[in-house]
């Protein structure tokens, strides 16, 4: 059985990535980043996985079609 996929906030994200803040959202409104899904009414956060994709190919990165994505 695979693992689920984990949501992490933007602290992880940064850290993972190396980009700053604004220059996440820059990427999330040019369609070159993965857009963050809410988790409650004031939180947000990224599916690991698509973080990991993106890291994995920068230049590349599509969004996937997915149903849950916002």
């Amino acid at each position: 059985m695979p693992e689920p996929d984990r949501i992490i906030r933007l602290k992880t994200v940064l850290s993972r990535t190396g980009l700053s803040r604004s220059t996440i959202y820059r990427k999330i409104a040019e369609g070159t980043f993965p857009r963050q899904i809410q988790i409650s009414f004031h939180g947000a956060g990224w599916h690991e996985s698509d973080i990991s994709r993106w890291i994995a190919n920068p230049a590349s990165w599509r969004p996937q079609n997915q149903g849950d994505k916002l």
